[in-house]
């Protein structure tokens, strides 16, 4: 059976793979047997991530790029070409947050924030998946949602609405290249303390949160392992696609 989750011989392309939550997954993904390309915009980050992949046997190599500029995006794609010849597996994980009240709210921090968000995200599939398509490659796309995707969440107001975005990209997309045998899904992370949100997490709403999650407590990064190494396999989610994976402690089985 653990056959099922055997990534030999697939490459990982992690955008956004030297974040918090990304070298987790990323970690995980390794140590199913896949290669992994991290990219991010510090680079020194992600060379971290790649010492820490190699540290425990695996194969990884950084890259710089940001998902907000087409040029950079095409470049880091040729670039990983060159080191793996191809790639099966993307994982889009990038992201950017912020706290400003929506009447506050000025158009160039939306933009911003939807540019990496949203914009990022559609910008990496369609460079990606079209490559993908010309060279034959069946595989699994992997975008990473939020659970304020589906419930928008208080101070969080472009975050929400960037990441129902995700959500409705990924279901089009699925059905979209699945003529080509491209999975396309998406997991919903609940409340993992990152780089995102440590800033909002003050007492007040980290009891909200516990009060809102059945489970009683926060993620931890490797939890979201499984569901990625799961939908990284065509053995394991062959017939998996446009699907929204909750990995959240119950969040959203909550109402009242």
């Amino acid at each position: 059976m653990m056959n099922l989750f055997d990534l030999t011989g697939k490459t990982v392309v992690a955008f956004g793979g030297n974040s918090t939550l990304g070298a987790a997954i990323c970690k995980g993904l390794a140590g199913h047997g896949a290669k992994i390309a991290i990219i991010g915009r510090n680079l020194e980050k992600a060379e971290k991530v790649v010492q820490e992949i190699e540290a425990e046997g695996g194969t990884a190599k950084a890259f710089k790029a940001d998902v907000s500029t087409r040029e950079d995006v095409v470049k880091v794609a040729e670039d990983i070409e060159k080191w793996s010849g191809s790639f099966e597996v993307l994982l889009n994980l990038p992201g950017k947050n912020s706290t400003t009240p929506f009447l506050e709210l000025e158009m160039d921090e939306y933009d911003d924030i939807m540019d990496v968000n949203l914009k990022g995200t559609v910008v990496v599939n369609q460079i990606f998946a079209k490559k993908m398509i010309d060279k034959g490659t069946k595989g699994s796309i992997i975008n990473i949602s939020s659970v304020s995707s589906t419930t928008p969440l208080s101070r969080v107001f472009t975050y929400s609405v960037s990441k129902a975005g995700v959500n409705s990209v990924t279901q089009y997309l699925a059905r979209e290249l699945a003529p080509y045998g491209i999975r396309v899904n998406a997991i919903i992370p609940g409340f993992f303390p990152a780089e995102q949100n440590r800033k909002i997490l003050d007492d007040a709403r980290i009891e909200s949160i516990m009060n809102h999650t059945p489970m009683k407590r926060f993620g931890e990064a490797e939890e979201l392992q499984g569901a990625a190494v799961w939908l990284a396999s065509d053995k394991a989610s062959s017939f998996v696609t446009g699907a929204l994976i909750r990995v959240d402690g119950g969040f959203g089985s909550m109402t009242i």
